[in-house]
């Protein structure tokens, strides 16, 4: 391992980084032969698990998994996370082991069955990998995929290692099995670069059944019933006797942890400190909880992003409820200084917001075709609503040219709030993904916008994967619409001034091709 004095006196070099970084990239260099990063791991608890089809939504974290599964097991990128979720459903519904992958956000979309799935039942296993991004690299917001679990009432893994992860994936498809539900585990960045040992186990234990229709016999209410009956005390017994859950005992002071922070935890806890590393946290293990909880004078719990741990004890414990510890991502020197404040109930705690000019923020490719359209939009004094394609890298200077962008689809249902007849902007497989609804409501309820669709058939924030034409459905629905070539020889500003002063909704499709892709 480099030595941190010389590392950290390089000019430019962030203090957190560089020693998560070169703690964790120790396992690359001590690293033997046979040893798998936690994206390999996954992919082969897939294909240890007889999953039949994989499908989801891009976005980071988790966009490389999905390719690296390549022609071993059948994958398809969704429209959106809630269809993504529905097909695998009805995999699982005929016997069929199916997961879905998606980024923190994509579970605000497929939240809906996935609610109601674990009182309707299921059939073969169906696990859900979150990819979360603590510390918000390349996302809209900073969410922690585990509270879903809680809302759901279904088992949430949050594995520390590669090999947990394998074995996570192994033990999530029988317990949906067992429990009749779909079960999330929790990943992030760090997780799937970091490396270790993996035992794989091809056998698996039980035999993916159907859906038993019986359920039907129940009503709505009946089948909650039933689901704390049977279901969710398998799920606590489960969780209270997984081995994935580890106690060390070793001292009057210990740290509770879970996820990726764990193996912070284990690089640089004192000889004297106890740790139970959680990798099952819904049902939350209680009856381990309490006991290491009774066995020791002061606890920290280490955890990203929310306190999710934390708010469910009732017993006074540390963290970041108290001060000890950030919300967002954890690294190595905030477990360290949340050690040496164990003594102290509280800690005060400065949160400085960051910056773009801090952090720095990406800027749209200097070669994008579509400048010339926001420079034209940018001369228009009307509000403007964007997406979280490559638009929303227009809202910071020096375009400074969205007035909101909330979440991915969600451009034109914004601007329909408007007071006054705005744009939105959205891309094409923004609009497919949920916008087209946005877009229906508009036309129903004869709304005053004008829809710009930046129409380059690829999701090029995310790989450029392909993206459905949608011309001949926007084009049947809204009389008014137009295509053009952003980059030919014409005046955008005058077309945009003629589509805002026009009554009723405009849609222009924006066509060019993105030079990356």
């Amino acid at each position: 391992m480099k030595n941190f004095k010389k590392v950290l006196s390089k000019e430019g070099y962030n203090l957190k980084k560089v020693l998560s970084k070169e703690v964790y990239n120790l396992r690359k260099v001590l690293s033997k032969e046979g040893h798998n990063s936690g994206l390999n791991a996954a992919v082969y608890a897939f294909l240890d698990s007889d999953v039949k089809i994989v499908t989801g939504v891009p976005g980071f974290p988790i966009t490389s998994l999905m390719e690296a599964l390549g022609e071993r097991i059948r994958h398809e990128w969704s429209i959106n996370e809630k269809v993504a979720l529905e097909l695998a459903l009805g995999s699982s519904v005929c016997g069929e082991r199916s997961a879905v992958i998606t980024k923190h956000v994509g579970m605000n979309v497929l939240s809906d069955p996935l609610v109601t799935s674990a009182t309707h039942t299921i059939g073969a296993g169906l696990v859900i990998i979150a990819g979360d991004d603590p510390g918000v690299q390349k996302s809209q917001n900073e969410q922690d995929s585990r509270l879903y679990g809680l809302i759901a009432e279904v088992p949430v893994f949050d594995p520390p290692t590669p090999e947990a992860l394998y074995l996570s994936i192994k033990e999530a498809f029988e317990l949906s099995e067992n429990v009749s539900t779909p079960v999330i585990i929790r990943l992030t960045d760090r997780l799937l670069i970091s490396e270790g040992n993996i035992t794989r186990e091809i056998k698996s234990k039980s035999k993916p059944m159907c859906l038993d229709k019986k359920i039907w016999h129940l009503t709505m209410f009946g089948k909650h019933q039933n689901f704390h009956r049977i279901s969710f005390p398998r799920m606590r017994e489960y969780a209270g006797r997984s081995n994935l859950n580890t106690y060390k005992k070793r001292g009057a002071s210990g740290i509770i942890s879970s996820g990726f922070p764990t193996s912070l935890v284990d690089s640089i806890i004192p000889d004297n400190f106890s740790h139970l590393s959680l990798g099952i946290i819904n049902p939350l293990p209680l009856d381990t909880v309490n006991r290491f909880m009774d066995e020791h004078e002061r606890v920290l719990v280490v955890e990203e992003t929310e306190p999710v741990i934390e708010r469910q004890l009732t017993k006074r414990v540390l963290g970041k409820l108290t001060g000890h510890l950030p919300y967002g991502i954890i690294e190595i020197e905030d477990i360290q200084k949340a050690i040496q404040n164990i003594n102290n109930d509280t800690v005060a705690r400065d949160i400085i917001p960051q910056t773009i000019k801090e952090r720095g923020l990406r800027q749209i490719c200097q070669d994008c075709p579509y400048i010339p359209l926001y420079n034209a939009i940018k001369e228009l004094n009307v509000p403007v609503a964007g997406d979280l394609g490559c638009s929303i890298m227009t809202s910071s200077p020096p375009l400074s040219l969205l007035d909101a962008a909330f979440s991915l689809g969600s451009a034109i249902g914004t601007a329909c709030g408007f007071s006054r007849k705005g744009i939105a902007i959205i891309g094409d497989f923004g609009l497919a993904h949920s916008g087209i609804a946005g877009l229906i409501n508009a036309v129903h309820n004869k709304h005053e916008l004008l829809v710009i669709v930046l129409q380059n058939e690829v999701a090029a924030m995310t790989g450029g994967q392909q993206v459905p034409d949608l011309t001949g459905l926007v084009s049947s629905y809204v009389k008014d619409t137009e295509i053009i070539d952003p980059q030919a020889n014409i005046d955008i500003k005058d077309i945009l001034e003629k589509k805002l002063e026009s009554k009723g909704i405009s849609v222009i499709l924006a066509r060019a091709v993105c030079p990356r892709y």
